[in-house]
């Protein structure tokens, strides 16, 4: 008789237990209207402002962004500048349909359907935030933390820390999705296994746990194949595992097709 070959097992799927959330440029395409409300701004005041200096605001605190605004010519205090911003981002928001990112209000949605708490993790005020939260209904985020949350901004943790904590969950055992190098800097220094999702801005490989160019078409099952090779190495750490188990190398895109 013919010896069988072993059957593989696969393990199941690692289920995060929750999914922490960016929303400028990761649920809404709005990096687009800060940068429109930046150069209306600063055209007010006669100040110069180019489109790398649009750039290298994406992911950052507002009161960074209002401290570099002031720095270039803005006669106004930081807090006004926010405002300011925050107020002409809000006011395109409004209406029937928000500009959302391929395939993110639709994992969104499916991650309510299949019972994985998500949460808005956002340096957007939390009058803004609260548009977008608002727009999911029911399907939507039991936690929203807002850039008037917390002290610091990303790319400190305190924003994803509290996610988590409001969530009463372990980060590590979160899946963080963010896409912007401030953002990831930020959700991989809380622990939470991280994918960037590149839009405006490129996202250094090896940066986070996983590097997708579009959620488009990610369904949670994809996710979780995605992610659960590092959601098993945090398993292992938090158990005390071997320091001899490797950590899952990084996913890119290339692999994820």
């Amino acid at each position: 008789m013919t010896a069988q070959p072993p059957t593989t097992v696969r393990p199941d799927p690692v289920l995060p237990a929750a999914v922490l959330w960016d929303m400028d440029g990761t649920i809404i395409d709005t990096e687009p209207i800060w940068q429109e409300s930046q150069v209306v701004l600063t055209a007010r005041f006669g100040a110069e402002w180019t489109h790398e200096d649009g750039l290298s605001l994406v992911g950052s605190g507002l009161e960074r962004s209002g401290e570099i605004l002031r720095a270039k010519g803005v006669d106004m205090e930081v807090e006004q500048i926010v405002a300011w911003m925050t107020d002409f981002v809000v006011e395109r928001l409004h209406g029937d349909d928000l500009p959302w990112r391929p395939g993110a209000r639709e994992l969104v949605e499916e991650l309510h359907d299949r019972g994985v708490p998500t949460a808005l993790v956002t340096m957007s005020r939390r009058t803004m935030a609260l548009v977008t939260a608002e727009a999911f209904g029911a399907r939507g985020f039991r936690v929203v933390v807002a850039g008037d949350d917390v002290e610091r901004p990303k790319p400190y943790p305190d924003a994803y820390l509290s996610a988590a904590a409001q969530l009463g969950v372990d980060p590590t055992t979160c899946v963080a999705i963010e896409d912007s190098a401030t953002g990831v800097a930020s959700a991989v220094a809380s622990g939470a296994v991280t994918v960037g999702v590149e839009h405006i801005v490129p996202l250094a490989e090896g940066a986070c746990d996983v590097l997708l160019d579009t959620l488009d078409g990610v369904t949670v099952d994809r996710l979780l194949e995605l992610t659960g090779p590092a959601l098993a190495a945090r398993a292992t750490d938090r158990q005390g595992g071997p320091a001899s188990v490797p950590a899952s190398a990084p996913v890119t895109e290339g692999d994820a097709r």
